[in-house]
Protein backbone atom coordinates (compact mmCIF):
# COMPACT_ATOMS: atom_id res chain seq x y z
CA UNK A 1 0.00 0.00 0.00
CA UNK A 2 1.54 3.71 -1.25
CA UNK A 3 1.77 6.55 1.08
CA UNK A 4 -1.51 7.94 -0.98
CA UNK A 5 -3.76 4.82 -0.42
CA UNK A 6 -3.14 4.64 3.43
CA UNK A 7 -4.21 8.03 4.22
CA UNK A 8 -7.11 7.56 2.24
CA UNK A 9 -8.01 4.84 4.35
CA UNK A 10 -6.81 6.10 7.43
CA UNK A 11 -9.38 9.42 6.84
CA UNK A 12 -12.37 6.99 6.12
CA UNK A 13 -12.16 5.29 10.02
CA UNK A 14 -11.89 8.74 11.54
CA UNK A 15 -15.13 10.00 10.34
CA UNK A 16 -16.78 6.74 10.91
CA UNK A 17 -15.59 7.14 14.44
CA UNK A 18 -16.83 10.49 14.61
CA UNK A 19 -20.51 9.33 13.65
CA UNK A 20 -20.62 6.34 15.31
CA UNK A 21 -19.70 7.65 18.46
CA UNK A 22 -22.98 9.62 19.20
CA UNK A 23 -25.30 6.82 17.86
CA UNK A 24 -23.73 4.08 20.08
CA UNK A 25 -23.91 7.21 23.21
CA UNK A 26 -27.62 7.52 22.59
CA UNK A 27 -28.58 3.81 21.86
CA UNK A 28 -26.73 3.36 25.39
CA UNK A 29 -28.77 6.41 27.21
CA UNK A 30 -32.16 4.34 25.94
CA UNK A 31 -31.26 1.42 27.69
CA UNK A 32 -29.81 2.98 30.72
CA UNK A 33 -32.34 2.68 33.92
CA UNK A 34 -34.24 5.41 34.24
CA UNK A 35 -34.23 7.44 37.12
CA UNK A 36 -37.25 9.26 38.91
CA UNK A 37 -39.26 9.55 35.59
CA UNK A 38 -41.91 7.44 36.82
CA UNK A 39 -41.19 4.56 34.52
CA UNK A 40 -41.06 0.87 35.31
CA UNK A 41 -37.84 -0.66 36.43
CA UNK A 42 -37.05 -3.00 39.50
CA UNK A 43 -37.53 -0.36 42.01
CA UNK A 44 -40.78 0.79 40.31
CA UNK A 45 -43.41 -1.92 39.41
CA UNK A 46 -46.14 0.59 38.11
CA UNK A 47 -46.51 1.46 34.49
CA UNK A 48 -46.48 4.46 32.84
CA UNK A 49 -48.43 7.17 34.06
CA UNK A 50 -50.29 4.74 36.49
CA UNK A 51 -52.10 6.32 39.05
CA UNK A 52 -53.85 4.93 42.37
CA UNK A 53 -57.47 5.85 42.95
CA UNK A 54 -57.91 7.21 46.14
CA UNK A 55 -61.37 8.55 47.05
CA UNK A 56 -62.05 11.69 49.51
CA UNK A 57 -64.49 13.09 52.04
CA UNK A 58 -66.41 16.46 50.61
CA UNK A 59 -66.44 19.09 52.89
CA UNK A 60 -69.61 19.18 55.21
CA UNK A 61 -71.62 22.04 53.51
CA UNK A 62 -72.87 23.06 56.64
CA UNK A 63 -72.34 23.29 60.52
CA UNK A 64 -72.54 20.39 62.67
CA UNK A 65 -75.47 21.99 64.36
CA UNK A 66 -77.11 23.24 61.46
CA UNK A 67 -79.65 20.66 61.13
CA UNK A 68 -81.43 20.97 64.69
CA UNK A 69 -83.45 19.93 65.69
CA UNK A 70 -83.97 16.93 63.32
CA UNK A 71 -80.18 15.80 63.52
CA UNK A 72 -78.60 17.11 66.64
CA UNK A 73 -74.90 18.22 66.32
CA UNK A 74 -73.55 16.06 68.41
CA UNK A 75 -74.37 13.13 66.01
CA UNK A 76 -73.52 14.95 62.89
CA UNK A 77 -69.50 15.56 64.27
CA UNK A 78 -69.32 11.67 65.12
CA UNK A 79 -70.71 10.83 61.81
CA UNK A 80 -68.83 13.14 60.04
CA UNK A 81 -65.33 12.98 61.96
CA UNK A 82 -65.60 9.42 63.21
CA UNK A 83 -67.70 6.62 60.83
CA UNK A 84 -67.30 8.45 57.04
CA UNK A 85 -63.67 9.35 57.99
CA UNK A 86 -62.83 6.13 58.86
CA UNK A 87 -64.50 4.81 55.55
CA UNK A 88 -62.32 7.02 53.58
CA UNK A 89 -58.88 5.77 55.43
CA UNK A 90 -60.22 2.12 55.17
CA UNK A 91 -60.91 1.97 51.35
CA UNK A 92 -57.95 4.02 50.48
CA UNK A 93 -55.69 1.47 52.74
CA UNK A 94 -57.53 -1.35 50.88
CA UNK A 95 -56.82 0.06 47.59
CA UNK A 96 -53.29 0.04 47.98
CA UNK A 97 -52.85 -3.24 49.15
CA UNK A 98 -54.99 -4.72 47.09
CA UNK A 99 -53.71 -3.29 43.85
CA UNK A 100 -57.20 -2.47 42.90
CA UNK A 101 -57.40 -0.94 39.34
CA UNK A 102 -59.99 1.68 38.46
CA UNK A 103 -60.32 4.35 36.28
CA UNK A 104 -62.19 6.50 38.70
CA UNK A 105 -64.92 6.07 41.50
CA UNK A 106 -67.88 5.24 39.47
CA UNK A 107 -65.74 2.71 37.75
CA UNK A 108 -64.81 1.05 41.09
CA UNK A 109 -68.45 0.71 42.26
CA UNK A 110 -69.45 -0.57 38.87
CA UNK A 111 -67.21 -3.30 39.65
CA UNK A 112 -67.00 -3.54 43.18
CA UNK A 113 -68.43 -7.09 43.04
CA UNK A 114 -64.78 -8.45 41.69
CA UNK A 115 -63.10 -6.69 44.67
CA UNK A 116 -62.73 -7.76 48.54
CA UNK A 117 -65.58 -6.94 50.94
CA UNK A 118 -63.60 -4.44 52.78
CA UNK A 119 -63.34 -2.06 49.30
CA UNK A 120 -67.15 -2.81 48.56
CA UNK A 121 -68.39 -1.84 52.23
CA UNK A 122 -66.06 1.27 52.31
CA UNK A 123 -66.21 2.41 49.31
CA UNK A 124 -70.15 2.27 49.42
CA UNK A 125 -69.18 4.47 52.99
CA UNK A 126 -67.52 7.28 51.45
CA UNK A 127 -69.79 7.53 48.42
CA UNK A 128 -73.11 6.98 50.14
CA UNK A 129 -72.30 9.67 53.02
CA UNK A 130 -70.58 12.33 50.25
CA UNK A 131 -74.34 12.22 48.77
CA UNK A 132 -76.22 12.12 51.94
CA UNK A 133 -74.45 14.88 53.21
CA UNK A 134 -75.43 17.00 49.91
CA UNK A 135 -79.19 16.06 49.87
CA UNK A 136 -79.96 17.82 53.21
CA UNK A 137 -79.37 20.96 54.03
CA UNK A 138 -80.90 23.64 56.94
CA UNK A 139 -83.84 25.29 56.47
CA UNK A 140 -85.67 23.06 54.14
CA UNK A 141 -89.18 23.66 52.73
CA UNK A 142 -90.91 20.13 53.91
CA UNK A 143 -91.78 19.53 50.71
CA UNK A 144 -90.44 19.93 47.01
CA UNK A 145 -91.85 22.14 44.17
CA UNK A 146 -91.64 22.14 40.46
CA UNK A 147 -90.51 19.44 38.57
CA UNK A 148 -90.15 17.06 41.48
CA UNK A 149 -93.25 17.58 42.58
CA UNK A 150 -94.60 16.87 39.83
CA UNK A 151 -92.20 13.76 39.19
CA UNK A 152 -93.13 12.27 42.33
CA UNK A 153 -97.05 12.85 41.90
CA UNK A 154 -97.04 11.19 38.33
CA UNK A 155 -94.85 8.37 40.19
CA UNK A 156 -96.69 7.75 43.12
CA UNK A 157 -100.29 9.28 43.19
CA UNK A 158 -98.92 12.54 45.34
CA UNK A 159 -96.03 13.93 47.50
CA UNK A 160 -97.98 12.03 50.66
CA UNK A 161 -97.97 8.63 49.16
CA UNK A 162 -94.30 8.93 48.49
CA UNK A 163 -93.02 9.86 51.97
CA UNK A 164 -95.56 6.79 53.01
CA UNK A 165 -93.30 4.73 50.50
CA UNK A 166 -89.75 6.09 51.30
CA UNK A 167 -90.60 5.95 55.19
CA UNK A 168 -92.02 1.87 54.50
CA UNK A 169 -88.74 1.12 52.87
CA UNK A 170 -86.61 2.77 55.75
CA UNK A 171 -88.39 1.02 58.59
CA UNK A 172 -88.49 -2.51 56.66
CA UNK A 173 -84.61 -2.01 56.24
CA UNK A 174 -83.38 -5.02 58.55
CA UNK A 175 -80.54 -4.04 60.89
CA UNK A 176 -78.33 -1.26 58.87
CA UNK A 177 -78.61 0.18 55.23
CA UNK A 178 -80.21 2.64 53.30
CA UNK A 179 -83.30 3.65 51.94
CA UNK A 180 -83.17 5.38 48.46
CA UNK A 181 -85.09 7.41 45.74
CA UNK A 182 -83.84 6.37 42.02
CA UNK A 183 -84.25 7.08 38.66
CA UNK A 184 -84.06 3.96 36.35
CA UNK A 185 -85.23 4.04 32.53
CA UNK A 186 -86.87 7.20 32.91
CA UNK A 187 -89.31 6.00 36.06
CA UNK A 188 -88.78 6.75 39.53
CA UNK A 189 -88.43 3.78 41.86
CA UNK A 190 -88.23 3.15 46.05
CA UNK A 191 -86.16 0.89 47.42
CA UNK A 192 -83.75 -0.22 50.27
CA UNK A 193 -79.78 -1.31 49.89
CA UNK A 194 -78.02 -3.27 53.37
CA UNK A 195 -74.80 -2.01 54.94
CA UNK A 196 -73.50 0.50 52.73
CA UNK A 197 -74.41 -0.68 49.15
CA UNK A 198 -75.66 1.70 46.92
CA UNK A 199 -77.96 1.31 43.11
CA UNK A 200 -74.84 2.30 41.35
CA UNK A 201 -72.82 -0.95 42.52
CA UNK A 202 -73.41 -3.91 40.19
CA UNK A 203 -74.04 -6.02 42.97
CA UNK A 204 -76.35 -3.91 44.57
CA UNK A 205 -80.58 -5.58 44.84
CA UNK A 206 -81.42 -2.06 43.79
CA UNK A 207 -80.25 -0.05 40.79
CA UNK A 208 -81.10 3.67 39.48
CA UNK A 209 -79.55 6.95 39.53
CA UNK A 210 -80.11 7.97 42.98
CA UNK A 211 -81.55 10.75 43.89
CA UNK A 212 -82.57 10.85 47.35
CA UNK A 213 -81.09 8.66 50.36
CA UNK A 214 -81.49 8.09 54.09
CA UNK A 215 -78.77 6.71 55.94
CA UNK A 216 -80.76 4.42 58.66
CA UNK A 217 -77.88 3.30 60.42
CA UNK A 218 -78.50 3.06 64.07
CA UNK A 219 -74.89 5.72 64.35
CA UNK A 220 -76.86 8.02 62.18
CA UNK A 221 -79.59 8.79 64.69
CA UNK A 222 -79.08 6.92 68.41
CA UNK A 223 -77.91 9.79 70.30
CA UNK A 224 -81.57 11.56 69.69
CA UNK A 225 -83.71 8.69 69.00
CA UNK A 226 -82.71 5.74 70.89
CA UNK A 227 -84.23 3.03 68.70
CA UNK A 228 -87.14 5.18 67.41
CA UNK A 229 -86.47 4.71 64.25
CA UNK A 230 -89.54 6.17 63.31
CA UNK A 231 -89.44 9.24 64.91
CA UNK A 232 -86.05 10.13 62.67
CA UNK A 233 -87.13 8.99 59.24
CA UNK A 234 -90.51 11.73 60.53
CA UNK A 235 -88.19 14.39 61.35
CA UNK A 236 -85.48 13.83 58.14
CA UNK A 237 -87.98 15.65 56.32
CA UNK A 238 -87.66 18.81 57.70
CA UNK A 239 -84.19 19.16 56.45
CA UNK A 240 -84.72 17.52 52.30
CA UNK A 241 -82.28 19.36 49.86
CA UNK A 242 -85.25 19.23 47.26
CA UNK A 243 -82.78 21.70 45.16
CA UNK A 244 -80.23 19.09 45.23
CA UNK A 245 -82.89 16.46 44.02
CA UNK A 246 -83.96 18.97 41.34
CA UNK A 247 -80.77 19.14 40.07
CA UNK A 248 -80.12 15.44 39.85
CA UNK A 249 -83.45 14.33 38.48
CA UNK A 250 -83.32 14.21 34.65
Amino acid sequence: MDRKQFLSRSLKVSLGAIVAGPALAGAASCNAPAENNGEANESTPSTPGSTVLQLAQIALPYAYAALEPAIDAQTMEIHYTKHHAAYVKNVNEAIVAEGVQAKDEADLLARVGSFSPKVRNNAGGVWNHNFFWQVMAPGGRGAPEGKVLDALNASFGSFDKFKEAFADASMKRFGSGWAWLVERNGQLAIGSTPNQDCPLMDVSELKGKPLLALDVWEHAYYLKYQNKRNEYVANWWQVVNWDEVAKRMV
